[in-house]
């Protein structure tokens, strides 16, 4: 069974005097049934946190630093409350979680409905409301009530809360029918929808918003019901020691606001005009890319950049034109100037294997003669923002940051800096005087945006593959149950 484990976080007076209060618990009179604090103690005795989840953007996933997702960095929080290490399992889909859970598992955290009504778990305080979303796809007349929905193909995860709340309005409305899947995830439903064998998906509202940019094709639609709420899950009959330990970290992250901070930064952006540039930047991802992949693949091996990330500038340089020339004369698909191409050997601009690895190499340049006290993505993404203003300009833009007391080695620094050269105030104090410097910070959030998309877009086609691994004989189709009207 996959899973990984986090390194322990070695809170040690905490997670010793939690076991001194389980402990006590533990031989407190009780009538009959388990001790109300022994699955508390159980885990701070075994000294981790057996989590089981599921492996999607929302909840968990392998980011460029590591394990990232917004349960994920709950339940790891979780577990440093507790002084313990962490244990996840993301290889489930939302049955088999609530099943590891009741069988084996410490926690659930899956994106789950609270539901009272399941067998055999607990649930934690709501984290957070989910409202259901009717999303569909693009062409087809805008559905905007209950019923514009006769007649479309409808699909929704089951357990999800999505398919419950289908229930509750079919009772209102018997001719509802819809098509449930155990064996897909949200990027996939919606795929199913940009595809066409579904016209339409109930999920969440935060999902969607997550997801839209990766799938232009699929339009928001209306909310359905109430919100619902999402909550972790425990299993029942172990005591209600971990899931009131729980409840006390959760209660502690909202007073402190960290809860709303941490929901804010991974589902709170949601902005429609770079949404719309997302269509454009996927339809070329499609139909030019192709042509050019290889090209950046072998400049990539040849740099030591990620190939998406060379893709990614090589768009917000030209849109993928290998005739591109701008009206100050750099051209071609990278954009070099004559006089950085000859510094390269390059002597086609026009050509695109010759301006790829040309453009490579020059940001592997640049990136070489930054100082060596500036690291990590700070590092890479003051190269970029060089790549388009000049070297010269942005170590103006670190030396405006010194004198505004911030930190000439941190990007997010220099980022507010850099539009300074456009003020006299500011440029007449530096060397190298005016510039745009508004534009290489578009132009680096720009190419991170870019190289998400590229990067979800690359991770969304293996996931397809190891589903269509594991399900050789299925059609779409027979990857749903028909949930029937009930007229």
């Amino acid at each position: 069974m996959p899973a990984f484990a986090t390194a322990p976080s070695r809170r040690h007076w905490r997670g010793t005097a939690l076991l001194c209060s389980a402990l006590l618990l533990a031989l407190l009179p009780h009538r009959g049934g388990p001790p109300e604090a022994s699955h508390l103690e159980e885990v701070l005795a075994r000294d981790f946190l057996s989590v089981h989840t599921r492996n999607t953007p929302t909840t968990y996933y392998e980011g460029r630093e590591g394990p990232t997702g917004f349960e994920y960095e709950l339940v790891r929080r979780f577990a440093d409350h507790l002084g313990v290490s962490l244990t996840l399992d993301a290889d489930h889909y939302i049955p088999g979680v609530l099943e590891a859970v009741r069988e084996e598992g410490d926690l659930g955290a899956a994106a789950l409905p609270l539901d009272p009504t399941l067998e055999g778990v607990l649930f934690s305080r709501p984290i957070m409301p989910l409202q259901p979303l009717l999303v569909y796809r693009r062409g087809l007349h805008p559905p905007e009530a209950i019923e514009d929905l006769e007649g479309l193909e409808i699909g929704t995860l089951r357990g999800a809360g999505t398919d419950r709340v289908l229930r509750e309005l079919q009772a209102e409305h018997p001719w509802l029918s819809w098509k449930e899947s155990a064996e897909l995830e949200v990027a996939e439903l919606l795929g199913q929808v940009a595809g066409g064998t579904l016209d339409a998906a109930v999920i969440f509202e935060h999902q969607f918003r997550l997801n839209r940019l990766f799938f232009p094709e699929v339009e928001d639609g209306f909310t359905l019901g109430k919100p619902l709420s999402l909550a972790w899950a425990f299993p029942a009959g172990r005591g209600l020691g971990l899931v009131s330990e729980a409840n006390r970290f959760l209660d502690q992250l909202r007073q402190s606001e960290e809860l709303d901070a941490l929901v804010a930064r991974y589902f709170g952006h949601d902005d429609y005009l770079e949404y719309v540039g997302a269509r454009t930047f996927i339809a070329h991802a499609r139909e030019r890319l192709p042509r050019f992949g290889d090209l950046f693949r072998e400049a990539a091996r040849n740099t030591g950049f990620d190939w998406k990330l060379l893709a990614a500038l090589g768009y917000q340089e030209s849109h993928w034109e290998p005739r591109a020339t701008s009206p100050t004369g750099v051209r071609g698909l990278m954009m070099l100037t004559n006089a950085t191409a000859g510094d390269l050997g390059v002597d086609n601009r026009l050509d695109p294997a010759q301006s790829i690895h040309g453009g490579a190499r020059y940001l592997r340049q640049i990136e070489e003669r930054l100082p060596a006290s500036i690291e990590g993505d700070d590092r890479l993404f003051m190269a970029m923002a060089s790549y388009n203003v000049g070297l010269g300009h942005l170590y103006d833009a670190r030396r405006i940051t010194e004198m505004r007391g911030g930190d000439p080695d941190r990007w997010r620094d220099v980022r507010d800096s850099l539009p300074l050269l456009q003020e006299r105030e500011w440029h007449s104090k530096t060397r190298y005087g005016y510039a745009r410097g508004g534009e290489p910070v578009i132009y680096v959030r720009n190419i991170r945006r870019y190289y998400e998309i590229l990067a979800y877009l690359d991770r969304s086609q293996e996931q397809f593959h190891e589903l269509n691994a594991r399900l050789p004989d299925r059609t779409d189709l027979e990857l749903f149950e028909q949930v029937p009207p009930v007229l």
